[in-house]
């Protein structure tokens, strides 16, 4: 194990040249980063995780309820042993030949079975009510965290001039503000990990995983290797837009239309802008160009700005999906009313949903003389999609 260790901790990949860890160690005069100081972050990120819960309960769903948003999830399916053995057994999404041997097994229509798979499987998914907590407690988080960093860059000098992040490097004291904030966003993202097997499941689980992972990453690389300025700037952009994607989902959540169509556009705007023009001409050019200038390349800094690319390359999807959105949007647009949290369910989907997917016509009717609840596809407005959620 010594010798993993001392592999693991090898000062010629953490360090630049001529640095060693001893020439890092806490001192009177001055306090650096610690790797040991990361295991703080598993237990806060229990208790925020706990303070979530209390948070969910206690304050966000007081607040829906006053906002007149329902508990009740989806239209729960008739119940049929039949259909719920093939369900639970075999498949969620039978294919037309098992379709077709269902119906005439029951006597009932391909389109009503299908419609009962459907229901039964948003049967499973969480109600509105649910989602607005959810959404809620993010929104609060990331307003929080936003604010906190944003009184504490202006304060900095490398908010005004990114070659002071890398001036004197790596002999950069850690300040107590700076500890707190890096702390902080690593015990939410450690928190984010765990509780997204138990949030609401969503089609880009596995793009939100892979962020989550590159994030702690990068807080991780940056602290032990006392890039933590630097980290800093990405910490607060990337946050800049997440607060206002969690108020639109809430304003659509609680139908004020309106509002979601502005905060959405807003949220759209801040976040292209962040990503895909502050991003990679301010971090990026610092932690490219400058820094080979002023300190030069290292092991570990090839592998810090290799994360920072992959985490761009997710920025550039996700402006890819909001892009899609918008246009679709607009189209939509010219023939009246459009949301644009619901305009593709192919891009991102809390619900499943189609024009018959909430339809109440008892199984065995003409499919054709179905009507939907609420005017539109009886989803609690996921006509066409959930809602297009980005967790950074």
């Amino acid at each position: 194990m010594a010798g993993i260790l001392a592999w693991f901790w090898n000062e010629r990949f953490w360090l630049p040249h001529n640095v060693t860890w001893a020439d890092l160690k806490n001192t009177e005069e001055a306090t650096f980063p610690q790797a040991e100081d990361l295991y703080l972050a598993f237990p806060l990120a229990f208790c925020i995780f706990m303070v979530r819960l209390i948070f969910e309960r206690f304050i966000a769903k007081p607040c829906a309820i006053a906002l007149n948003i329902q508990a009740s999830g989806p239209q729960i399916a008739q119940p049929n042993a039949i259909l719920e053995k093939v369900f639970t057994a075999i498949t969620k999404h039978p294919d037309e030949k098992r379709l077709e041997g269902l119906s005439k097994q029951l006597d009932w229509d391909v389109r009503s079975i299908q419609r009962w798979f459907r229901q039964r499987r948003n049967q499973e998914k969480p109600s509105t009510l649910t989602r607005f907590c959810e959404s809620m407690w993010r929104f609060s988080f990331y307003l929080y965290v936003f604010t906190y960093g944003v009184r504490f860059l202006k304060k900095t000098p490398w908010l005004w001039n990114t070659r002071h992040c890398w001036y004197n490097y790596p002999y950069q004291p850690l300040t107590t503000d700076l500890h707190y904030y890096y702390i902080l966003e690593l015990s939410f993202y450690w928190s984010l990990m765990f509780s997204q097997f138990t949030d609401i499941k969503r089609k880009d689980f596995g793009i939100m995983f892979v962020h989550h992972l590159v994030t702690i990453l990068l807080i991780t690389f940056s602290y032990v290797n006392n890039m933590a300025r630097v980290g800093t700037l990405v910490l607060c952009l990337l946050d800049s837009a997440d607060s206002l994607l969690e108020a639109a989902k809430m304003a659509n959540y609680a139908k004020f239309q309106k509002l979601c169509d502005l905060l959405f556009v807003m949220f759209a705007m801040v976040f292209i802008t962040t990503r895909l023009g502050i991003f990679p001409l301010w971090v990026l050019n610092t932690t490219f160009f400058e820094s080979w200038e002023i300190v030069g390349p290292y092991p570990s800094w090839w592998v810090f700005n290799l994360l920072l690319l992959l985490l761009q390359g997710l920025n550039c999807f996700w402006s890819y999906l909001i892009i899609k959105i918008a246009c679709k949007a607009i189209s939509r647009g010219k023939a009246g009313k459009w949301n644009p949290l619901h305009v593709s369910k192919d891009d991102r989907s809390d619900i499943e949903s189609s024009s018959d997917e909430e339809d109440s016509e008892p199984p065995g009717k003409n499919p054709h003389t179905a009507t939907t609840t609420n005017g539109t596809s009886g989803t609690n407005g996921y006509l066409l999609t959930g809602s297009c959620s980005m967790d950074d």
